[in-house]
C-alpha cells in the first residue's frame, strides 16, 4: 500500500479513503438513508448548502439518496460530509465513494 495512503473513519455516518495530497477535481458518490418520508427534505436542504453538488436525487433501493459533488480537496469534502450532510438530523447513514479515473 502506498505510504501517502490512510483509510479514515468519517464519524458514524460514513467511510472513505483519504490521502494526504489534494487532487484536482475529486468526483464523489454520496449515497444516503434517511428517516422514511424526508428524502426530498434532505436532497433539497444539501442542494442548497452545498455549491458543489452536480447532482442530488432522491432515489428508491437500498439508499434514499444519491449526491453527486465535484470537490477540490479532501478537506473539503470532510467538511460537507461532515458539517452538511452528516448534522443533518433527518440523515441516518451514509456510504461515500470516489472515482477512480
Amino acid at each position: 500500500m502506498a505510504k501517502n495512503l490512510r483509510y479514515e473513519s468519517i464519524s458514524r455516518f460514513t467511510y472513505t479513503r483519504n490521502f494526504y495530497r489534494c487532487l484536482p477535481g475529486l468526483r464523489v458518490y454520496i449515497f444516503v438513508r434517511t428517516k422514511p418520508g424526508t428524502s426530498e427534505d434532505v436532497v433539497k436542504r444539501i442542494k442548497e448548502k452545498v455549491k458543489e453538488v452536480l447532482l442530488a436525487d432522491s432515489i428508491y433501493g437500498r439508499f434514499d439518496a444519491i449526491i453527486v459533488l465535484d470537490v477540490q480537496n479532501f478537506d473539503r469534502l470532510n467538511e460537507i460530509v461532515y458539517r452538511v450532510i452528516a448534522s443533518d438530523p433527518d440523515v441516518i447513514h451514509t456510504e461515500t465513494s470516489l472515482t477512480l479515473s
